[in-house]
């Protein structure tokens, strides 16, 4: 699977693409979601709710284990993908279409402490040696 060009990442694999409204939607990456395996429940933050950068905020648990989902941006959760909790599922099928929360950031800058698709590609590649 390649990773999107026009997304930026954080280490802890989650990934974020700007809006056209200006709001940062997140889901967990191609390699977490196999990592993971077959998803069956995630929890997602409640709209409203303020976040710091890299503070757990989610969790998705697959048939092998839980793990946490980690803001990327600091910011307030300004909407809350009911359809991703309902069908955990649609994040092994599609990762990158699956967008757990979207989140207006404090700083629109932070996004550009995130990593790029190249870089991020780097820390996939060191995670399987």
């Amino acid at each position: 699977m390649s990773i999107p060009a026009d997304l930026k990442y954080a280490k802890t694999h989650e990934w974020a693409r700007l809006e056209a409204d200006g709001t940062v939607a997140v889901g967990i990456t191609h390699h977490a979601q196999e990592l993971l395996g077959d998803m069956v429940f995630v929890e997602i933050p409640a709209v409203g709710r303020k976040l710091a950068a890299g503070e757990e905020c989610a969790v998705v648990e697959s048939v092998k284990s839980a793990s946490d989902v980690y803001a990327p941006v600091a910011g307030e959760v300004v909407a809350a993908n009911s359809e991703v909790e309902g069908a955990p599922e649609s994040i092994n099928q599609d990762a990158y279409g699956a967008w757990m929360f979207k989140i207006r950031p404090d700083r629109l800058a932070d996004l550009d402490g995130l990593l790029d698709a190249a870089a991020y590609q780097a820390v996939v590649d060191s995670d399987a040696h």
